[in-house]
């Protein structure tokens, strides 16, 4: 941490230095701690509603509003804001963001498995860290900074409308690519181990049965279905391949149209075809009550996600499996580890002239989406799949040191973007 204090306290003398950027640091860790200051106040008012004193909302009810999230919130946060921001032109100009999305997830995921192989988490939460490290938050925080930032009259980024509005539409623009990698790549990754739980305790291994409340897609039918070859004469071993194939065709196109990405490519589709976007998503359109019933909900989207998280960490941040060990290396990983490898790659982006010149909102984002803590909706996923504590626990602490994480390297962009 003190190496990251050092960085973050070298990048606010730098500043002073010309005396006019003064106010405007504080004015940057304002904007940078303000928003995760309201994301913890959300948290907590979850986690009381979950104390046994309240009990609003136990392990069920959490379960049940992590899926209305899923299957309502989120998608309809998506269609609204994307569908009103996206046009032809601007999606061939924004074609990094997405790239981007993508390319942080793999340089995180590969930072990832280098610390997991170094660290050693106990036995099920090996990917599980892995995806704790690869993955972050590249929606709701950014919108959340994003707003709050722009709200700031001094806003570095100079009108607050068009701020508000170019940084909303990027963040968006690079989510459905962050549901995507989501539903298949985290949801994959967070199966639970073949004994089909994660709750293993150090003896006894519980019998080899998916878990009851699973949904059909949950059941781990793809765990390890290549590594024990089955013993039996080859031509019905062949059929049983076929047919496991057969099977993971389609449950894959299920998992792969999830509500959020069918939310997505809706919203890019309609948005492209200029008619069709005065029809829907324009102001006067006659069908914008519809968009804009969509923009409701959506807004619903961050408070549930936060509620439903506060409410995880009930169990206590300390009651997970995970240990102190691979707890602290996952913070580490994704709070100092991970923004370097960003910042190289938005850069060298930049060297190529792959970004819009002259737009410093664009890069912004584009280096906020590797600076963030963990990924909310993985939490998400991790509670689908029954992991869900470890996740919280996790997710805590990481946004406990995001807010200082983050104040630092907010500072160190403005410094090199202005």
């Amino acid at each position: 941490m003190s190496h990251a204090m050092e960085r973050f306290l070298s990048a606010v003398a730098a500043s002073m230095e010309n005396q006019a950027a003064g106010e405007s640091v504080i004015g940057t860790i304002k904007i940078a701690v303000l928003p995760i200051a309201k994301v913890f106040t959300m948290c907590f008012l979850g986690f009381l509603m979950a104390s046994k004193y309240v009990n609003i909302l136990p392990a069920n009810g959490r379960k049940l509003l992590n899926g209305l999230v899923f299957s309502l919130l989120l998608p309809c946060l998506i269609f609204s804001q994307l569908g009103q921001a996206v046009t032809l032109k601007k999606m061939l100009e924004w074609w990094f963001i997405p790239m981007n999305v993508v390319l942080g997830a793999t340089s995180g995921s590969l930072i990832g498995f280098i610390v997991a192989y170094i660290v050693r988490p106990p036995y099920p939460f090996f990917k599980f860290t892995i995806i704790q490290i690869g993955i972050g938050n590249i929606g709701n925080v950014p919108l959340v900074l994003i707003a709050a930032l722009c709200r700031d009259k001094s806003n570095p980024f100079g009108d607050s409308e068009k701020c508000s509005t170019d940084g909303t539409a990027y963040i968006s623009f690079g989510q459905w690519v962050g549901a995507i990698i989501l539903y298949t790549y985290v949801f994959h990754m967070l199966a639970p181990p073949p004994e089909g739980t994660f709750e293993i305790e150090d003896g006894s291994l519980p019998l080899k049965n998916p878990p009851k409340d699973a949904a059909p897609e949950q059941v781990p039918l793809l765990t390890q279905e290549d590594d024990k070859p089955i013993d039996s004469n080859a031509s019905k071993k062949g059929k049983i391949k076929q047919f496991l194939v057969f099977l993971y065709e389609k449950l894959k196109l299920k998992q792969i149209l999830q509500p959020p990405i069918i939310a997505s490519i809706l919203a890019m589709f309609l948005g492209a075809v200029p008619f069709l976007k005065r029809l829907i998503f324009t102001t006067d359109a006659p069908l914008y009550f519809f968009t804009d019933s969509c923009n409701i909900l959506g807004e619903a989207m961050i408070p549930c996600i936060l509620l439903a998280l506060g409410g995880n960490l009930v169990d206590g941040p300390g009651s997970s499996k995970l240990g102190l060990r691979t707890t602290a290396a996952i913070i580490f990983a994704r709070l100092i580890l991970v923004p370097p490898a960003g910042l190289g790659i938005v850069m060298l982006a930049d060297k190529l002239g792959f970004l819009p010149p002259g737009d410093k909102m664009f890069r912004f984002v584009l280096l906020l989406q590797h600076t963030m803590p963990t990924s909310v909706l993985s939490g998400a996923v991790a509670n689908l799949r029954g992991c869900g504590r470890e996740a919280a626990a996790v997710l805590f602490w990481v946004h406990i040191f995001a807010v200082f994480s983050m104040a630092g390297w907010i500072v160190l962009y403005i410094n090199i973007l202005f």
